[in-house]
């Protein structure tokens, strides 16, 4: 609980607190703007901007247990501002350097980044939240502001969609995801 006192003290204006929280979770943050954005430079703008909202807005923060929540809705918020300012698609050669767990082939990330990207918004923030954070839906529905019923149906309906696309591209990945579903 020591990530606690270090919001608690984030609020009240202690600088070092803050950059001690945004390093603590500096990997997770770096991974979800580079699943929005798709490239290094951006996913780094992305998180350098939620940062800095993130900082201004910290004595707003009403519970401190939902900071991870509260700081990856302002995430999300900062992708959405920058795909509408940049109107672009992904340009794939970066997408070799996508953060993964797995040991996936560059194709597959290819396969994988270009699947995400083209489900509808709503399935693939549930999607990510979801399969690369390991949120539970009581959380999802909290950052995105949706009941929890609602993030199922979008999990079922993304994951759906994402079998479509991955098998019709003849990605190992859409197999692996049919075992699953």
């Amino acid at each position: 609980m020591r990530h606690l006192k270090l919001i608690k003290k984030a609020k009240a204006g202690n600088k070092e607190a803050f950059e001690k929280l945004l390093s603590l979770y500096s990997d997770r943050l770096y991974r979800t703007a580079y699943l929005y954005a798709g490239n290094r430079e951006d996913a780094l703008d992305i998180v350098q901007e939620t940062s800095y909202k993130a900082f201004l807005a910290i004595g707003k923060l009403k519970e401190n247990t939902y900071f991870l929540t509260w700081l990856t809705r302002i995430l999300i918020n900062s992708a959405y501002d920058l795909k509408k300012k940049q109107k672009k698609d992904i340009p794939l050669e970066y997408v070799s350097d996508l953060p993964s767990n797995k040991n996936q082939s560059t194709v597959e990330h290819i396969d994988l980044v270009r699947a995400v990207n083209g489900l509808r918004d709503t399935y693939r923030d549930a999607i990510i939240l979801f399969y690369y954070h390991d949120l539970p839906i009581k959380e999802i529905s909290k950052i995105m502001d949706i009941p929890e019923n609602t993030v199922k149906t979008y999990l079922q309906r993304g994951k759906k969609q994402l079998k479509t696309i991955l098998e019709g591209v003849g990605c190992n990945e859409g197999k692996a995801i049919s075992r699953k579903i």
